[in-house]
Parts: structure tokens; sequence; C-alpha cells
């Protein structure tokens, strides 16, 4: 469905606040300084957030990205879908932010720089790949 035109503006907005956020939370990365790089397609209702660190040899490593999508349920109801991703992790954490009374954009801009400040999510383990977990237990025997 295509998105209110209202939520069109509203990616760079929260794309802003997001950095805006990072930046607070984390002055100096890696003792260097943030470098971002905002992309924002309003026909498609996309955005991107590239951040990359800047060493004083002014050499840059990446940190990751953050990608918006705005859209428009099937009840009319507004949503910006923000894919998280870091630097050197195949791992995305996918977050959905509604529309709703009382929405505060500024402190949902907060939690998405938190949670990507916090880094990848944990792995997942598979019972496939953790055998002991299958192994019978032993028989218990009473004397």
């Amino acid at each position: 469905m295509t998105p209110l035109p209202i939520m069109l503006p509203r990616l760079l907005c929260f794309l802003s606040e997001v950095e805006q956020s990072l930046m607070a939370d984390e002055p100096a990365p890696d003792n260097g300084t943030w470098e971002t790089y905002r992309t924002v397609n309003y026909q498609l209702a996309l955005a991107r957030l590239v951040l990359h660190v800047r060493h004083g040899d002014q050499s840059m490593k990446p940190r990751g990205h953050l990608n918006l999508q705005a859209f428009t349920l099937a009840d009319g109801t507004a949503c910006l879908k923000v894919a998280l991703a870091w630097a050197g992790s195949a791992d995305e954490s996918v977050h959905s932010i509604y529309t709703k009374p009382g929405l505060n954009w500024h402190t949902e801009a907060r939690r998405v720089a938190a949670i990507w400040l916090a880094g990848p999510p944990a792995p997942v383990v598979h019972l496939t790949e953790a055998p002991e977990v299958l192994a019978p237990l032993p028989v218990a025997t009473t004397a």
C-alpha cells in the first residue's frame, strides 16, 4: 500500500533524530568521529542511514546501517519499519513503529539508536547445532 503523505517527511526526520541520538550517546566511537550518509527516496518511501567512523588518520571504518520503510497497513494505519544492520555481522534486527495516539517519535528514535548501539542480537542456537541437548537422560534406578 502507498504510505500516507504525512509519513514521507517522517523518513528524513526520523533518520536525523536517530543520528543525533547516536552522536549524543556515543560521541567518540572507536576514538573517532561519526561519518554518516543519508539517502531518501520519497517515491518508494524508503530511507537509509549509513554509519562509518572516521579516525584521526582519516581512515574510515564501516559500522553498519539502518533502512527505513514507510507504508500504510490495510486498516489505514501508518507504519515505519526499521531494519538495523551492523558491519561484520550477518544478523539484522527489524522493528516496526505503528502510529498511534500518544506516539513520541523522538522517544522511538532514541530507542532505535540504543538498540543499534547495543550491537547485533545474540546468535540463535538451533537444536541441530547442539546434539548434547538431545542426548537421552540417564535412567534413575531405585535400590
